[in-house]
């Protein structure tokens, strides 16, 4: 983990970086916030800024924001002056340290800000074998084409196949293709020279040349736009970049792994993605399966996720009850995991008695979930479904045609054009099969009388 120093510390600076040190920390300084963001914009990579409370924190992050280097910021400083933490805190730092430094709670707040992988939990099958060729390719260099449904996890699959690698001590970073604007994206994959375009002040360094011995994550690849694809390919063809405005190339090692949650090969068809493009990121493809395909998954996620926001607002954990777990399982799941993830987190704190009860799961707009299906009654209607499919086997398609047909009109009560409706076919094809029915002398149910009803 690379943490960067900002600041003196109040006169702890020595003794925090030795904790941090022995943490497993590699540690670096400067003295001032304008430092900070000029080493990040040089490529002096960081996954944590730890900053003396006395300088302009909310001015670093917003100077940091404009220049999209997203870096989490922990503050430091005396605890005498609670108001200038909380102001600390209000300005986006994630914690406050305070000082002198404690070498467990700088252990601590290191592992939390920094603990981007969420845990693999998994029990499905389906989810398993997923797993298991993850473990499989991870320590090759081979790239990965990571597909699924929004909120399926597979960032979080990213992070664990680049845990799981031999870059694993080296940085791993994570372009979201589709949240950076046309215009932008390619200074922000390749950097920049100074005065590349207006408003280039200074040289800034991409994301390639930032992961240089790590991994690269382009997340949501399909929404680049394809004549950047073509820079893109001659990068990982070559393993060399060409900086906005620059005139030599810059030599870069990574590995690369990318997110879809779109057909590429679909999108190769209408002439939105590069067919060689895809060839080099999809040597290996892990495919998501949704939440709701892998329902031995949903429960252990659940209690995941209410150990972890039980902890994180400062709340006894709660057991789930029986009926709110049939309401989560019998659930769809549209959002996937991220769905899950929100809906156990407002359950932990909207949660009042001993357990968490049903009433506590609901949607984002705060309405509760459909209650789940009671236990009797949906396995009578399974056995029901399993009994009619039963019913047709050994029979042809014609005769199962015949008999929905029939089945439907009298649903309808005879009426020709409901029935139709229903089926999914014209009035004449409907009234050709009657006829061809009672032409060989199958009772058809009658007509009951009004428009559409006359056959």
């Amino acid at each position: 983990m690379r943490l960067l120093v900002v600041g003196k510390l109040n006169g702890q600076l020595s003794v925090a970086v030795k904790m941090a040190m022995n943490a497993g920390a590699k540690v670096s300084h400067v003295e001032t916030t304008e430092q900070a963001t000029n080493a990040l914009r040089a490529g002096q990579g960081a996954d944590l800024l730890m900053v003396d409370y006395v300088l302009d924190i909310a001015g670093l992050i917003a100077a940091n924001e404009a220049e999209r280097m997203r870096v989490p910021v922990v503050a430091c400083g005396v605890d005498a002056d609670p108001m200038r933490a909380a102001n600390a805190i209000k300005a986006g730092a994630k914690e406050f340290i305070p000082l002198p430094p404690d070498a467990e709670l700088i252990a601590a707040v290191l592992a939390a800000v920094t603990d981007d992988e969420k845990p693999m939990v998994v029990r499905d099958p389906a989810m398993e074998q997923v797993i298991k060729l993850a473990d499989q390719v991870a320590p090759s260099e081979a790239s990965i084409l990571i597909t699924g449904e929004s909120g399926s996890g597979k960032e979080v699959m990213a992070r664990y196949v680049h845990g799981k690698s031999r870059r694993a001590k080296a940085p791993f970073i994570s372009v979201n293709c589709a949240a950076i604007p046309e215009n932008l994206l390619e200074s922000e994959l390749f950097g920049h020279e100074k005065g590349a375009f207006t408003g280039a002040m200074a040289r800034r360094i991409g994301k390639f040349e930032e992961a240089d011995g790590g991994t690269l994550l382009l997340d949501e690849i399909s929404e680049m736009d394809v004549r950047l694809q073509a820079k893109l390919l001659r990068a990982i063809q070559e393993r060399e970049i060409d900086r906005v405005g620059g005139s030599k190339p810059v030599k870069v090692n990574i590995r690369i792994l990318a997110t879809s949650n779109r057909d590429l090969a679909q999108a190769v068809k209408d002439g939105t993605f590069r067919e060689d493009l895809l060839y080099r990121l999809n040597v290996v493809n892990l495919r998501l399966p949704p939440l709701r395909e892998r329902p031995a998954d949903v429960i252990s996620l659940c209690e995941f996720f209410v150990k972890k926001y039980s902890a994180a607002n400062g709340i006894e954990e709660k057991p789930i009850s029986a009926e709110a777990k049939r309401r989560l399982i019998a659930h769809r799941w549209p959002g996937n995991v991220r769905e899950l993830e929100n809906a156990m987190h407002r359950a932990v704190l909207l949660s009042a008695g001993p357990e968490i009860e049903e009433f506590a799961i609901r949607l984002p707009d705060g309405q509760p979930m459909a209650p789940a299906p009671d236990v009797a009654v949906a396995r009578g209607a399974q056995m029901a479904a399993d009994a009619a499919s039963r019913a047709f086997v050994g029979s042809t398609v014609a005769e199962v045609e015949q008999q929905l047909i029939i089945d439907t009109l009298e649903h309808c009560l005879g009426n020709r054009t409901h029935a139709a409706n229903i089926l999914g076919i014209s009035i004449r094809t409907l009234r050709n099969k009657l006829k061809e029915y009672s032409d060989a002398g199958v009772q058809v149910p009658p007509p009951q009388g009004g428009v559409g009803a006359a056959a």
